[in-house]
């Protein structure tokens, strides 16, 4: 499963290089939710968004892009203060442990040492990030639950809207994310099945430049497990060489329910993978699709199953580098 991707997160490069219309309309309300949410988004609360894409909105050049900044601004400070509470919290907390520790060293006052020590670090650099207008690669990365800028087709045109990155389609409870949490992938295998109501409807892409997989390290070291050995999970990343952006196949889906925030969401679809991936002992990989198929995969009504897979099998076939992420 793809399970994390490095995605292009500036929308006005989708504007430029792809000639698509931004809907700001849903990115002024998304970003709306994280401003009524109080600021909080990324521990624990909703909505998780990239730093990447706040960044996009640094110098707004619109009242829309004006209004989605004051947004940002007026959540990551309030955010700030909350956690210049809890470093007081936690610094004070630190004091404490190692003033005892300097009498009668105890467990518990190791522990907190140990414990508060890790939490003060960890809301520094929560305080940096909040801070920082300088973009870093790691700023553009998704993970499940994650909003993600995605191209769909409307209006007769490529359109960018912000996404959850793991689909919940349209007339399913809200349990759903809970019960079937490894729906931000669409198995190819599975596209006229699981996501029959998606596929041949709603399609989008996704334009990333790596991808991300767990692996077993026996498997990266292509060996069997050793007896008593218990599995250790590794982190790859790949990335494709030539290096270039990709447009990674989608479904997508638009969420309603009485009393709740609508939804738009969605997965990447993946195939088996190619000998490069499979030697590194994953067993799916992304499907970016060629630039000349873009419009025919957004706009997936005019087309027969059979034609929308024939631009599956008709990819870009990049050889994929990986290595142990960062």
């Amino acid at each position: 499963m793809c399970y994390s991707a490095q995605i292009r997160a500036d929308y006005r490069r989708y504007v430029r290089e792809w000639q698509a219309r931004i809907s700001l309309r849903e990115f002024v309300e998304l970003f709306w939710w994280k401003w009524e949410d109080g600021g909080t988004q990324g521990r624990g609360a909703k909505p998780k968004i990239p730093k990447a894409m706040e960044l996009a909105f640094v110098d707004p050049q619109t009242d829309d892009e004006r209004l989605i900044k004051r947004y940002i601004d007026e959540a990551n400070a309030r955010e700030a203060l909350a956690l210049q509470a809890e470093l007081f919290k936690q610094r004070k907390r630190l004091a404490d442990a190692e003033r005892a520790l300097q009498g009668r060293p105890t467990k518990k006052a190791a522990e907190d040492q140990r414990i508060a020590g890790d939490k003060v670090r960890r809301i520094l650099g929560w305080l940096a990030d909040l801070g920082r207008t300088e973009a870093l690669e790691r700023d553009a990365r998704i993970f499940p639950l994650h909003y993600a800028p995605v191209m769909v087709w409307e209006d007769g045109q490529r359109v960018i809207k912000p996404m959850r990155y793991g689909c919940r389609p349209a007339g399913v409870p809200a349990f759903y994310d809970t019960r079937f949490p490894g729906t931000y992938n669409a198995r190819r295998d599975n596209l006229q099945g699981f996501w029959r109501k998606q596929f041949g409807h709603t399609h989008a892409v996704m334009v990333a430049n790596a991808f991300y997989e767990n692996v077993p390290r026996h498997k990266v070291e292509g060996r069997e497990l050793a007896p008593g050995e218990a599995p250790e999970n590794q982190v790859l990343e790949f990335r494709p060489r030539p290096t270039q952006e990709m447009l990674v196949a989608c479904l997508w889906s638009r969420w309603s329910a009485p009393g709740e925030r609508e939804l738009l969401s969605f997965a990447a679809i993946t195939d088996e993978p190619p000998p490069e991936v499979a030697a590194a002992g994953h067993d799916r990989c992304i499907i970016p699709i060629k630039p000349e198929h873009l419009d025919e995969w957004l706009n997936p009504q005019a087309s027969t199953p059979q034609r929308l897979q024939a631009i599956l099998d008709d990819r870009e076939r990049p050889y994929y580098e990986h290595r142990l992420a960062a």
